[in-house]
Formats: C-alpha cells, structure tokens, sequence
C-alpha cells in the first residue's frame, strides 16, 4: 500500500502527557490495492465484479488519522486502533472522557488524557464506504460493482420511522450515507408501505400520492396544490403528506450501483499491518510492538465480522491484532451485502426489525445451531485469532440479542474459551456519553439510562494489554448465567421486576427472526425483498435477572448501579402515537427511587426510598467510593477513577435524577 501524509500539527498546544511527552496529529491517506482472487478475499460480495487497474488489483483510498508521541521512543510501543462508528472518531471520547469532536486538537479533546499518558499510537482509520463527506467524518472510496459495462442493478429495500414535518428523505434514510440511485424506467414499479409495529400487516400506499423527488428551494404549494421547487430525484424519496410519527416505512425499488463493502475488512487488516511491519512513508515504522482495536456498536459488530471472516491474519499470515475490543456489539456482525447501507443499525424490536446482520455463529466458541445441526465460532484459526474482551450493556440483551453471545442456541450456558473474556456492564444502556446532562423523555415513556461506565473502558484496555504483553490472566467474565439464576427468561423476569407505579414493561427482548432472503443469499445477494418471516421466534433469548429494585444482579455493577438512586434498565418503551409500547432504538430508562419515605407510602413505590437508604449525600457518596473501591480490588477499575466516580456522585444526584440528598 502507499501512505501519503497530508498534514501535522502538535496536539493540545504541545502539552505533556506523563513519561509520553507532547502528542502531534498527522493527517493521511491510504491507497489500498487488493488481489481478487486471493482466497482470504473469497467471500467479499462483488469484488469480482470491482473494476481493476492495469496491474490486475482493485485500487481504492481511505481517510487515516494517527495521534501520536512525537518522539515515539517515550510512547509505549503500542497501537490502538478506533473503528470509528459511522465515520467518527469515538475513542477519546469513550477512554478519555474528551469532548466529541471529529477535528480532535484541543486539550479538551483529548479530555483526562489516559489513552496519551499511557503512551498509545492512536490510529483512526476509515472503513466504512458509503458514507457522503461532512461533519468531518473520515471516508473510504470504494469501487462500484460493474457488469457488461453498467453498473448492477438489483432489488432494495429500506425503512424509514416517520417524524413529525418530514416529506422528503433520502433513499438511504440517512443524510450522512450514500443512496442506491433508483434505474430510470423502473419508478412506477416501486412499492411503498407502511406499519405501525414491525410484524404487523403492511399498508400499500397508492403509488401517484409520492414519487422520487426532493424539495428544492421552495415553500408551501402551489395553485395545483403542489410543493414549489418539487424536482424528479433519482435519490430521494417525497411522500406529500408526511412520514407520519412514529410509522414504519418501507421502500422496495429497483437500485444501482452497489459498493464493494466488504473491502472495509482488508481496509483495516492492511493499514495496521503497514503500520506494524511497513517500512517507506510508514511513520510508526519499528515502534508498534502489540495492536489493539476497539469498536462500538456499529463497530463492534464490524469487528467480531473481521475475526470471523479471517482478517486478523495479513497477506503474509502474520497477526494483524494481538487484542480486541467489541463493545455493545450484542450477538451482531456486519451486512456488506448487495446494496446493504452500512449506517443502518443491526435491528431492533421496532427499527429495522428485518435487517440481516445477526446470523449463526454468535459465540466466540464453537457451538451447534441446534434448528441447523451446523457448528461454528467466531474464532477458528487460532494461529492468527486475537485476544477478545467483549462488553455489552443491558440494552444488548434487550434489543440485540447479546445472550447469545454467551449461551448455545437453545439457551444453555456456553463455554467461553480462554482466550476470550465476556462481560455485561449491568444497568447501563447502548450509548453512555460522558458529558450526559439531565435525562430527557424524548418520545420515549421514562428518563434516559444516566449510567457512568466510561471508567471501565480503561480498565479493561490496561488488563487486554497485560494479557497481551505478559500472559496476566484479566478479570474472568462477569455475564449472568443460567446456572446461577442470573440469565432468565421473560415469564422468571416478569416475577422479579417490582410494580412500580406507573411504570410499563416489555413484552419480551427483540426476537430474532427466521428469514429468506431468496436463493442467493448465502453469496451476499439478497433477491426476495421484504424477506419472507420463516420464524419469528428463531433462537431463544434471555435477559439478565433482577433484584427487588429492578436492578441487574449479574455481571459488572457501575457504582452508580450498586449505590441506586433509581432502577437502571437497558430498555425504554415508545410513548403514545410513537410505536407505543415497543421497545426504543438503544435507549435504557432511569426510573427514580422516591426521595422519602413518605412520598413512597403516597405513590404505592415498592423500592425503599433514598432518604431510608443513604440519609445524607455525604452518606451515598461514602458508599460510591466503596462501591468504587471493590472493583478496583476486582481488577475492573483503576484506582484514579475513584475519586472521579466521588466527585461525579453530586451530578449523579440532583442534575440528574431530581432528588434531593440531605
């Protein structure tokens, strides 16, 4: 591959960080060239149909950004790699506690500086093709997939969720991400439908009351009616009346030009492996003794696809990653076929129910699809496999199926091997910013989950690096168990979840279906859209257990979940004229404790009250630091987030759930 660097500046004004010195940002592109039929690329969707060069490769580029020691002898001789969810750069924020940026320059971007005073090469790389330019998100371009000449053509379908004002959105459904242009010709044979939960029966919209077209430059309508500045859009979708809040849309057309997404994975395995054992132009170049990477969510699931595709080993057989980092990436891995849009979240109850990442293997070891008889694992080539610390929140057990991740397909407590460590941060929702402010509603039926986990992600990044570098065995996996009575089923949660008053519950966690996407699927292909639903019910998921507060009793207690001023759910309900009463995208809920005694006994609240728990603030602060304390003992901590978790225990209080301490 050939790196070009573009541009460097010091970081932070050139401020010091510890035994690494002052830190500078280089700004870069990488130029890729992949052989097509080099079997470790045999299963990405397309790539033989990627135009070539006249060398024989396919040549595409990617966007890189390396933070790095500027005298990379102070560093510590490791990189790490941040998949960047959708484009953005995630990793200082999540390890750093730095303020979001995608221009990170600042000392506040660079937020408490572990990442730095460790020493870390932080490398951001792009591997995400389909996204458009803005915002500063890093891209990949890929190749269009060609036959005869023209671009393919094929089926698509994608949904949107109806919000209030809305008539025009893009094909894709999302302003950050390329749509699939609809084959001119081939317009009035779309459908349009729409739901009002995922399983229910869809409603065909009558094809003259939208088109393909976007509203450009004009207000209100016209003599006939009409909305001024109405163009034909070969990329848009304009539905007059409105996408109605909360309604699920779903649009099947005839698309073009499908990107060779699953390049994303020799993206990354090539740029890491350049940078570990590349000489000319590499500038890290005799200075990266171990790799670690770390995604979440979107990236997560990327990163659980790289394993089990065999990206971890190069072109030359070597180890790309000594260590991964999946985070809240549930049972998930990627999508990259046919016109599939990478920016789409994996499925949830409600959104994007139908969505086809989530497919056998789901463990990390090997395990029988007990409907199939089919045995697989994530990891299998042992020789090449990396280290996996895999965390997941409560949202994944609710909305992404993350038991799986831990049980057989049938719901049996799997064996986790020993090179892998699995843990579920109990109470905690998908998305736990550390800059969160007071919880809002939204359209949802409770206050957002407030949990603080951002002091576990340094935790586990420093017990992956003693792993790695000097065979310290890490902290061993904290997941509820059926064995224990800490992994249930929906009929033994509803039992132990208290009445609280006032508060609805879910049905059940996100089912995953049984789908046939037609008789080319298992080549990336997908012809039957909608699928056809085989099963609804396709493997049996479990939800972690309950105390009498309605908190988690198993896996990794925040501080903030073991000292409660509310019950910590992974889940939220839509609210009424949203999708009432299924389950939220991502969001967890704060449900507050009662501040009193009193006020307990006049709502009917089953949950001691913070005044009979804690008495004073000084009290509860006292008992985050203990909390605190014991997992540091338990290696699932580090000693200066002690005093952060007391100092953030008063935002914890009053911003954030509205109760009074003493």
């Amino acid at each position: 591959m050939q790196f070009e660097i573009t541009d460097r500046f010091p970081f932070a004004a050139g401020a010091s960080y510890g035994e690494a010195g002052a830190y500078e940002m280089l700004i870069a592109r990488a130029h890729y060239r992949v052989e097509p039929e080099l079997p470790a690329h045999a299963g990405i969707t397309d790539l033989g149909l990627a135009p070539r060069g006249a060398d024989g490769l396919v040549h595409f580029a990617g966007d890189v950004a390396i933070l790095k020691p500027v005298d990379l002898a102070r560093g510590n001789r490791r990189l790490f790699f941040d998949w960047g969810n959708r484009g953005n750069k995630r990793a200082l924020i999540y390890f750093n506690d730095g303020t979001a940026t995608n221009d990170p320059r600042s000392a506040a971007h660079g937020g408490n500086g572990y990442l730095m005073r460790r020493g870390y090469s932080v490398v951001f790389g792009a591997w995400q093709g389909d996204l458009l330019a803005g915002d500063g998100r890093q891209l990949l371009d890929l190749p269009v997939a060609m036959q005869d000449g023209r671009p393919v053509e094929g089926v698509v379908r994608v949904e949107y969720v109806g919000r209030p004002g809305v008539t025009t959105m893009p094909l894709s459904g999302w302003a950050s991400t390329r749509s699939h242009p609809v084959v001119p010709g081939t317009e009035r044979s779309a459908v349009l439908s729409r739901r009002r939960y995922a399983d229910a029966p869809r409603q065909i919209i009558p094809r003259d009351q939208w088109d393909f077209a976007r509203v450009e430059g004009g207000v209100g309508l016209d003599a006939q009616g009409a909305d001024r500045g109405l163009v034909p859009s070969r990329e848009n979708i304009h539905l007059p009346a409105g996408f109605a809040p909360g309604w699920i849309y779903e649009l099947v057309y005839t698309g073009s030009a499908p990107l060779v997404l699953g390049l994303a994975h020799p993206a990354v395995r090539d740029l890491v492996s350049f940078l570990r054992h590349g000489g000319a132009g590499n500038p890290l170049a005799g200075h990266v003794e171990r790799a670690y990477g770390w995604g979440r969510s979107q990236t997560g699931r990327a990163i659980r696809d790289f394993i089990y595709h065999g990206f971890n080993a190069d072109t030359e057989g070597r180890r790309v990653f000594d260590g991964l980092l999946p985070h809240v990436a549930g049972a998930g891995r990627l999508n990259t076929a046919r016109f599939a849009n990478l920016t789409v979240p994996a499925g949830q109850q409600y959104e994007d129910h139908y969505e086809p990442a989530d497919s056998f293997p789901f463990a990390y070891g090997a395990c029988t699809d007990h409907r199939t008889g089919v045995t697989d694992a994530i990891l299998k080539r042992p020789a090449t496999d990396p280290l996996v610390i895999h965390t997941q929140t409560a949202t994944e057990y609710w909305q992404r199926r993350g038991s799986l991740v831990h049980t057989d397909t049938d719901g049996f407590d799997a064996v986790i091997p020993d090179t892998v460590r699995v843990h579920l941060w109990a109470g905690s929702q998908h998305a736990a910013s550390p800059h969160m402010g007071a919880p809002g509603r939204g359209i949802c039926q409770n206050l957002e989950n407030v949990v603080a986990t951002t002091a576990l992600f340094r935790a586990t990044l420093d017990s992956m690096d003693a792993w790695s570098s000097h065979g310290i065995e890490p902290p061993h996996s904290r997941v509820p168990r059926r064995v224990e009575g800490t992994l249930v089923t929906m009929t033994e949660w509803r039992a132990q979840f208290p009445a609280i008053p006032g508060v609805a519950v879910p049905r059940g966690p996100s089912e995953l279906c049984r789908l046939d996407y037609g008789p080319r699927a298992a080549d990336g292909i997908h012809d039957l859209q909608p699928p056809d639903v085989l099963s609804q019910h396709g493997y049996r998921l479990l939800v972690p257990a309950v105390d009498a507060d309605g908190n988690e009793t198993g896996g990794i207690r925040a501080p903030m979940v073991a000292v409660p001023l509310a019950t910590y759910t992974g889940w939220n309900l839509r609210a009424r004229h949203h999708g009432e009463g299924a389950m939220h995208e991502f969001t967890g809920s704060t449900i507050p404790l009662a501040d009193s005694e009193a006020e307990r006994a006049m709502t009917g609240d089953p949950r001691p009250s913070i005044e009979a728990r804690y008495g004073t603030a000084a009290a509860y602060t006292a008992a985050i630091g203990a909390a605190a304390r014991v997992l540091v003992a338990e290696g699932l901590m580090l000693e200066e987030d002690v005093a952060r978790a007391e100092a953030q225990s008063a935002d914890w209080g009053r911003p954030r759930h509205d109760v009074k301490l003493g």
